[in-house]
């Protein structure tokens, strides 16, 4: 047969036809999951993360990845959850608006993370400080805020309001301070410093300490103050710490021995902490009105629903009369001061459940702040772990996620404070003056005491401006997880 240049092209091209369906047919194949194969099932932590994150998560409904429908297909989850390797960064690409909207969720790998953090237990030098730009230079003074009681910090002799420029000899400054004092060091030698002439500079103290595991007694002052014809109960309190309620109703009952006229909440440094917690002082400083709301919780749709359905009183929560019973104490019943006014100092230090506290006891009493706008935390999380059907914790599992569950309103109410809580009286703290708390001289103390004693306020100039100190931050936000509140005990939604 004779074959032509006619047929040769003819022939060519239906080879080229062939070839081009044969790679677009593989193509359309590697870009879409098999519907006759079985994906292998994903790793279980990024199951635990996405089914816990569906379920519980405040923000769920924002999150198109949780909402997706193609996902309710098992083998296309299984593909989608496959394409992470790293379960910090699948946890993270769940969140809503991660870094600005939820700046709070988080995931670690070891339970006893969390249950340390709960319970303020860290290894630690025992102090909080800012941290501050000396003039122009790069150098960096730091400035103690308080010392926890008990720690090395209070044993060498630091107290707030110290100053120092030096950390075993070196100068620190703005590219070295933090590796100094945040990456856990065991001992280290401070060089003090002091103000003289409008001029931060060494005095020739020092001070060594050695880091130990602690835990911080958020109760750092408890005290009563004759002001005018006043007997006022002034408390600086630090953290929502359940370990703590029974000494803190102990403090109320001190209170209330004393007879006291006014009570003054210092919660300028104080992050948050337990609900609970929140809900005992509120009780001791209003009263055990046990019919009266305090806060309201407000969920996901599905979540929302099955509380409504199954048990909705349990979304408002009242005043206490008693602290509950655990396992190695008994009931015990509140010690309340039944006030109808409260004075509350507070600061850009003060978030979560003191918000909480203030923002409840608002429809109340006559709450007088003094200081600078809270930071607008009104939401709360939960401890969720790898739950089995039975209710107890897949061992092979040993992720823990602290993730935002919900939003906290009053009894009006009134939630999605953003910008904080606004101060009747705003006044910044005079970093580089720190008096001794419970000083009636004190910058935040002194306009409360004046407005108890019905002396008109007036503002208080800055000696930190005279000596060209640029605050930069503080050692609180480099903490583990801060800002908090949480809630302890919460009804889990059977698994399907």
């Amino acid at each position: 047969m004779k074959i032509t240049l006619n047929d040769l092209i003819r022939f060519g091209a239906i080879i080229l036809i062939f070839a081009l369906l044969f790679n677009c047919k593989k193509d359309n194949v590697s870009t879409k999951v098999p519907t006759n194969v079985v994906i292998k099932d994903t790793s279980i932590v990024n199951r635990f993360i996405y089914t816990g994150l569906q379920t519980y998560y405040l923000w769920e409904d924002s999150i198109p990845n949780l909402k997706a429908t193609k996902y309710n297909n098992a083998d296309t989850l299984n593909a989608y959850l496959n394409s992470y390797n790293d379960p910090q960064k699948f946890f993270t690409s769940l969140l809503y608006q991660s870094g600005t909207v939820d700046k709070w969720s988080f995931l670690v790998n070891d339970s006893t993370t969390i249950s340390n953090w709960i319970a303020g237990i860290s290894k630690s030098m025992g102090y909080d400080f800012w941290y501050a730009q000396l003039g122009t230079t790069s150098n960096v003074v730091i400035i103690v805020k308080y010392v926890f009681k008990g720690s090395p910090a209070e044993k060498a002799g630091l107290k707030r309001g110290d100053l120092f420029l030096k950390v075993n000899g070196t100068q620190l400054t703005l590219s070295n301070w933090d590796q100094y004092l945040l990456n856990n060091p065991t001992t280290y030698t401070l060089s003090m410093a002091s103000i003289s002439n409008n001029t931060v500079s060494l005095n020739g103290k020092s001070l060594t300490m050695t880091a130990v595991t602690l835990q911080e007694n958020p109760i750092l002052m408890d005290t009563v103050l004759t002001v005018g014809n006043y007997k006022v109960g002034y408390l600086v309190y630090n953290g929502f710490n359940s370990d703590f309620d029974l000494q803190l109703n102990q403090v109320f009952q001190d209170f209330k021995s004393a007879a006291i006229d006014k009570l003054i909440v210092d919660l300028r440094y104080n992050g948050g902490g337990s609900v609970q917690t929140a809900t005992y002082l509120a009780s001791m400083i209003y009263g055990t009105a046990t019919s009266k709301v305090f806060y309201t919780e407000q969920y996901n749709p599905l979540v929302q629903a099955y509380y409504q359905s199954t048990d909705p009183t349990s979304l408002s929560n009242n005043f206490v009369s008693q602290i509950a019973a655990t396992s190695t104490t008994a009931a015990t019943p509140i010690n309340a001061l039944n006030l109808s006014s409260l004075y509350v100092i507070m600061t850009d230090g003060t978030a979560s459940a003191s918000e909480l506290l203030i923002n409840g006891l608002t429809p109340y009493m006559n709450v007088f702040k003094v200081g600078s706008n809270t930071v607008g935390k009104y939401v709360a999380s939960v401890t969720i772990q790898d739950w089995e059907t039975n209710g107890t914790v897949n061992p092979k599992d040993p992720y823990v996620m602290q993730p935002i569950i919900v939003r906290i309103a009053n009894s009006q109410g009134v939630t999605n404070f953003r910008n904080g809580l606004t101060p009747d009286y705003s006044i910044q703290e005079d970093v580089a003056n720190l008096m001794p708390f419970g000083d009636p001289n004190e910058t935040l103390l002194k306009p409360v005491l004046d407005q108890i004693q019905g002396i008109p306020l007036s503002s208080v100039s800055l000696k930190s401006t005279q000596l060209g100190l640029k605050k930069l931050g503080d050692s609180q936000s480099y903490r583990i997880f801060p800002q908090s509140m949480y809630i302890k005990n919460f009804k889990k939604i059977p698994k399907k």
